[in-house]
Order: C-alpha cells, then sequence, then structure tokens
C-alpha cells in the first residue's frame, strides 16, 4: 500500500483493494505478477552460505505468495499467514502446528466431514485422540477439556447444518485453559467475522470458496496471531506444501473485488432463504440471519453479514420425487464446494457421523450455494423443480 493510505485507518473495502499491492516494484503494473520457479540464485558465495536474500528457494515463498499473504493478515487481523494448495490441506497444516502424539483435541459435531476424516483416520494413526463436540456447549466445553488436551476447533456456522458456535465464550475457556484454538472462517471470511478478534489463535480460510468467486481454483490460508505465528511458519516450512502460483494470483485478483461479491452473495442468499422458508414443500429453514434459525442471536451478536450458503429441511417425499427435484433444475449445477458465481445444490446425510448430536430432520436435507443469477430466475427454478417433485409424489 501507499504511504498516503498508511496514515489513517481504512475500511475493509479499500484494505481490499490495495493490500499486498506494490506496484512500483513490478514496473508501475498494478498486479503483482505470477513468479513461477524453484531455484533462486545468489550473489556471491557468502550470500549462499548465508542465505542473504529475501527470496532463498521458491517453497520457502515469492513475491506473489508474499503478497496474498500480506494482505489477507491485513484482512483477517492477523500476526501473518501462511498458503495451502486446499482448504483440507490448511486444515491439517492447522492441527499438526498444535499436536503431538499423545495428545487430545476437541472438534465441533457440525464440522466439515473431510476435516473429520482427518481426525479419524491420519491423527488417530498418529496417537492423536478427538473428541466431538456438541457445536452448541458454549463456555459448558470446559468440561469435556482433559490434561492432554492441547486444541478446541470451531466452525461456525457448520458447513451444512449450519450452527452458530459462542466463539467468545470457548475462547475464554482457551485462554484459562491455555489451549490453542483453531477456526474454519469460511462462510463468513475476515470480512464478516473477524477471528483474531474474538481471540481465535489459528484461523483458517478455503480460498477455493469465496476469495476465488469463480471455482476455478483450490487454495487454503491459515493465519494466526503473534504467539502461534512461529509454530504455524515452522510447520510450513517443514511440510513445504506449497500452492501454485497461477491460483496463488487468481485469489490475489479474488480478493479485490471479495467484500461486492460477499454483499450480493449475502443479499441473494437471504432473498432465496426467505422465498424457500415460505415454500409449502420446506419443513426448516437454516440460515443464521433469519431470525427463527438457532443460532441467530449469536450471529446478530458476532457476525458483520451472511454469505449465500444455507440448508434446508425438505418435508418427508419419496427419493424419486426428490430426484426429480434435483435432475430438473437448469440453475443449479449439483457439485461439491461453493462460493462461486454460479448457484449449486446437493442433497447431504450427516447421520452416519455425527456422534456428539443427533441429526434426524423430517425429509431430505439440500445445501444450497446462491450464485450471481438474477434470484427471480432462481426462485423460477425451484419453483418449476416444486411442481416436479409434487406430481412424481402422486
Amino acid at each position: 500500500m501507499s504511504k498516503m493510505d498508511e496514515r489513517r485507518p481504512l475500511k475493509d473495502r479499500t484494505k481490499l483493494v490495495h493490500a499486498g499491492r506494490h506496484p512500483f516494484e513490478q514496473h508501475g503494473f498494478i498486479n503483482t505478477p505470477i513468479y513461477r520457479g524453484s531455484t533462486v540464485l545468489y550473489r556471491s558465495y557468502a550470500d549462499l552460505v548465508a542465505r542473504n536474500a529475501k527470496y532463498t528457494y521458491g517453497t520457502h515463498g515469492t513475491p506473489t505468495t508474499d503478497a496474498l499473504e500480506t494482505a489477507w493478515t491485513e484482512i483477517a487481523g492477523a500476526a501473518g499467514t501462511v498458503l495451502a494448495p486446499s482448504g483440507l490441506s490448511a486444515v491439517a497444516l492447522a492441527i499438526l502446528s498444535a499436536v503431538k502424539a499423545g495428545d487430545h483435541i476437541l472438534v465441533s459435531d457440525s464440522v466439515y466431514q473431510p476435516t473429520r476424516n482427518f481426525c479419524d483416520r491420519f491423527l488417530k494413526r498418529m496417537g492423536v485422540e478427538t473428541t466431538y463436540y456438541d457445536p452448541g456447549l458454549g463456555a459448558g466445553i470446559a468440561a469435556l477439556i482433559r490434561s492432554n488436551t492441547r486444541v478446541i476447533f470451531l466452525e461456525t456456522p457448520g458447513s451444512q447444518t449450519f450452527e452458530i458456535q459462542d466463539v467468545p465464550a470457548i475462547a475464554a475457556v482457551a485462554i484459562e485453559k491455555d489451549l490453542c484454538t483453531i477456526l474454519d472462517n469460511t462462510w463468513a471470511t475476515p470480512l464478516f467475522f473477524p477471528p483474531h478478534r474474538f481471540g481465535i489463535d489459528l484461523a483458517i480460510e478455503a480460498g477455493t470458496k469465496y476469495l476465488s468467486g469463480h471455482a476455478d481454483l483450490l487454495l487454503g490460508l491459515v493465519s494466526a496471531n503473534e504467539r502461534w505465528l512461529p509454530r504455524l511458519r515452522a510447520s510450513f516450512d517443514l511440510f513445504a506444501n506449497c500452492p501454485g502460483p497461477e491460483d496463488v494470483y487468481l485469489a490475489l485478483r479474488g480478493l479485490r473485488t471479495l467484500e461486492l461479491r460477499l454483499r450480493e452473495a449475502e443479499r441473494q442468499g437471504l432473498a432465496l432463504a426467505t422465498w424457500l422458508s415460505a415454500r409449502p414443500e420446506v419443513a426448516r429453514v437454516l440460515h443464521p440471519a433469519l431470525p427463527d434459525c438457532p443460532g441467530h442471536a449469536i450471529w446478530r451478536r458476532d457476525f458483520r453479514g451472511s454469505s449465500g450458503l444455507f440448508s434446508v429441511f425438505l418435508k418427508p417425499v419419496s427419493q424419486p420425487a426428490l430426484a426429480a427435484f434435483l435432475d430438473g433444475l437448469s440453475l443449479f449445477g449439483m457439485g461439491y464446494s461453493w462460493g462461486g458465481y454460479e448457484s449449486l445444490v446437493i442433497p447431504f446425510d450427516c447421520s452416519t457421523y455425527r456422534t456428539a448430536t443427533t441429526f434426524a430432520p423430517p425429509g431430505p436435507a439440500l445445501r444450497f450455494s446462491i450464485g450471481l443469477e438474477d434470484p427471480e430466475d432462481l426462485k423460477a427454478d425451484l419453483a418449476a423443480g416444486f411442481e416436479r417433485l409434487k406430481i412424481a409424489s402422486q
């Protein structure tokens, strides 16, 4: 950022435009270019021996990765950030930075299922035990802490069932017990939930989602406070698990319009969630910004906004009727991930893996990611789907 920008506090939208950019270090070009490479040349034998250079090897950073790390650190209110090649890779890096064999961790029962798989399969094999807890516990999580507990892992809201966690209450317990708090903050991003301001030590973002905005890259980010940054950076250097330079460049490009797209996702998501809540085929809408959604009061207290991802429970229907509804949709693709410009829908069922809470919806569960299409067109597409569902149910 320029000296003029640094003289006064800036709003988030302005930070997104200017953070991490140094045009006159790039001959005046506005965007940091893509630096590809492994080998970095040193000017002399003495410099080589002393590693006396800003960049020493491709896995240790480039001007492209520095630009994104610097920008994200500023947006997240962190002490530093490291990058990873996917959101799940960022989850793994954050957890492995804080645990060793023999440790115990607490993980929200509503967590992203691949995170759960990592805990149940990899961490278990490494001698780290996981206990899943009810995301509604708040300060009551203190009762689950053992002498070897090292981490409390949060995800708010849960990426399928959208439980909102009381982060300040949990963070206060963690500080008292000297535990590391790790938060998957992908749904809100730091724009709608500044994680470190609420006492989180390590915050994860799947840049694949809203930072990308175009469903065309894979990326993870982990930001850290001052206490945990050295351990995070040391773990990153040991793994050298780096994202590709093109993906980092695309993430930098997406960063500049992130707030504008998030605000539109919020508007579109709320419009569709409200419309769906009035449909006779829908039993319940799980969207934290709706007043009748569990956790709404905490969302309203702590969050600055909502994104375009939410779920619905349909009333009981047959599988053929559900297939008729989904297969005929023309504007909603069926595919995993979210946060892109296109609308998506997937059916899901948490009943096979939830252990601390019970998942028993009245009918099929669907998760919607609302894109940037005209909301009236999206409503018409869904209305036609509900008509197909009705006919198939007869």
